[in-house]
This record gives structure tokens, C-alpha cells and sequence, in this order.
């Protein structure tokens, strides 16, 4: 759905990205939405393959991020957006520290070559693409503190939207294909033993439904996401640290939201919340998250700079 003024993984310990690119929201030609989001995250109990457990060795183990984010108009069909996260974690007990420092960037192209009316509402069609490569040297071979698994990630997403009024509907479907992870050691222990720094990451799918209320100034929507790792993965060992390969699979519930201020329509604020419910080789995590963002209409500002 084109809108001018609209803008706008969790792997337990890792970041959940605020989700721009799983909304049927686009952005306007030539308009760039920027922004930031904080986001705390936090499980004191975990999945040891199907297995429930508490880790008090642990603690609790909390994520907090602080992600900077934009989304730019080339056309109203198309988007880009970008993603840039710091990242720091924590566990409150033992003697494991956390990591801190920037994770991965991400950027992704948006388009929306299908927009018609059927029946009382609107249908649009999306297609979506997108790269996240590390940006910093923080390894992923400390879980679950990592502070992500250091590996370039390819994507393709296919996504519906239905609106009726207010009312919408939205579903996607994503591929996630992950490249080689490299560690700073020369063995490792998976299912059978390793003699390389190479990890082979196993592939994903992940499926998003939401619905909720969507008008110029507000949004609000319940969302269920699940992830499912492909084939090449394994469970975590009894009693063992989780490993950057293991099978990592989540179903979450959440809420969000996001309100335009009326005397000030380029500047929005979003918030939400979402709480997994079960997994396999994860942390049952919480997450709340919050932020602002700001359109810029550059195409209004390109127009002043030639007077």
C-alpha cells in the first residue's frame, strides 16, 4: 500500500529487527524515512533440542540493541532499506561476560508490482530481496552471547496484503539462505568431528501473519512468526554450549504499533512487544522495543536548492 507519511531473527539471544520489511507499508518517490529503534530482549529458560530447561549457571540472559534504520523511495514501487544494529549482551550470573559492539548490515529492496481492487478492499503483491554481511570482527563462536553468527545472509521474501477499510491482513513467506561461518579455532564438534574453521550454516524458512487496524496516523497489529531451519542442522548436546549451526527453531506472538503525530506528520513513533512460545535449541525470550523516525521529502528539498 502506498503511503507518503507511513515509514515504518529472533534467535533468543540475537537481534529482532523491527520489521520494515515484512509491512506492505512503501514509501513515497524520492521521500527517506530514518530513524532509530532500542530494543531489549531477555529468557531465563531454554530449548536443549525439545527438552525445557533452566541454564542457572546463567542467569538471565538479556539483549539490548540500538539499531539505526531508513527506508528510501526510488519509486512508489520500490524501496530501499537499510539496517545497522549495535548490540550488546549480558548473562546476570557465572563468570561467561557478554559481548558487545556493531553486528551486521542489512539491505534490502522492496517492490510492490501488484496494487488493484478485489472485492470491497485492496490487494498488493510484494517482492523482496536482501544481503546482510558483518561489519565488525565479533565472533560468533560464544553463544548464547554472540552477539550474531558472522555469516552473510541472502533472502527472498514473497508477501500479500488484503485491506478493507482499515482492516488488513498481510502474510509473507521467506527463504533465508546462509553463507559459511568462520571461527577462530581449527576443530569443532557438531554430530561427528570437524577439521576445518569452516561452518556450514544450515538454510531457513520463515512465515509472517499479521492483522490489525492501518490508517495515516496509526497502526496496530498482532503478528505470529515462525522460523524453521532447513536440513544441515543439529540439536544442542546434553549439558553443552549451543553452537552456530544447531537447528534453531522459534514460534512468536506478538504486538505492534506505530502512531504519526498530527501537527507533525514526517515524525512517527513505533513500539512493540513479542514473546516466543516454543522452539527448539532457543531461549524462551521476551523482547519490548521502541523508537522514533522522521520522513525527509527530498524530492521538495531538491526543488527549494533550485530556486
Amino acid at each position: 500500500m502506498k503511503k507518503t507519511i507511513l515509514c515504518c531473527f529472533l534467535l533468543t539471544a540475537f537481534l529482532t529487527n523491527a520489521q520494515t520489511d515484512t509491512d506492505a507499508i512503501m514509501m513515497g518517490k524520492q521521500n527517506f524515512c530514518v530513524g532509530s529503534i532500542y530494543q531489549y530482549s531477555s529468557w531465563k529458560q531454554y530449548w536443549e533440542g525439545s527438552i525445557k530447561r533452566d541454564n542457572l549457571n546463567m542467569g538471565t540472559v538479556s539483549t539490548k540493541s540500538i539499531s539505526m534504520m531508513g527506508n528510501y523511495g526510488i519509486s512508489d514501487n520500490l524501496n530501499v532499506l537499510f539496517s545497522l544494529p549495535y548490540v550488546q549482551t549480558n548473562a546476570s550470573a557465572g563468570t561467561m561476560s557478554g559481548q558487545k559492539g556493531i553486528q551486521d548490515l542489512s539491505l534490502t529492496l522492496k517492490y510492490m508490482p501488484i496494487e488493484k481492487n478485489i472485492g470491497n478492499g485492496i490487494f498488493s503483491l510484494y517482492v523482496i530481496g536482501g544481503f546482510s554481511t558483518p561489519v565488525s570482527n565479533y565472533t560468533p563462536d560464544y553463544l548464547p552471547l554472540s552477539i550474531g553468527l558472522h555469516t552473510k545472509t541472502g533472502q527472498i521474501r514473497l508477501m500479500g496484503d488484503y485491506q478493507i477499510g482499515k482492516l488488513f491482513t498481510t502474510i509473507s513467506g521467506t527463504y533465508i539462505k546462509r553463507g559459511n561461518a568462520t571461527l577462530d579455532r581449527n576443530t569443532y564438534l557438531t554430530d561427528e568431528i570437524h577439521y576445518t574453521n569452516k561452518v556450514d550454516m544450515p538454510d531457513a524458512i520463515a512465515v509472517n501473519f499479521r492483522f490489525g487496524y492501518r490508517s495515516s496516523r496509526l497502526i496496530a497489529e498482532a503478528v505470529l512468526d515462525n522460523w524453521v531451519t532447513q536440513s544441515g542442522g543439529f540439536d544442542i548436546t546434553k549439558n553443552n554450549m549451543p553452537f552456530i549451526s544447531n537447528t534453531m527453531n522459534t514460534l512468536k506472538y506478538g504486538f505492534n504499533s506505530k502512531y504519526t503525530f498530527k501537527n507533525l506528520p514526517e515524525l512517527s513513533i513505533v513500539s512493540g512487544c513479542n514473546f516466543v512460545v516454543s522452539g527448539r535449541n532457543v531461549g524462551q525470550s521476551n523482547t519490548v522495543y521502541g523508537g522514533l523516525f522522521y520522513i525527509l521529502n527530498l524530492k521538495k528539498t531538491q526543488k527549494e536548492d533550485e530556486k
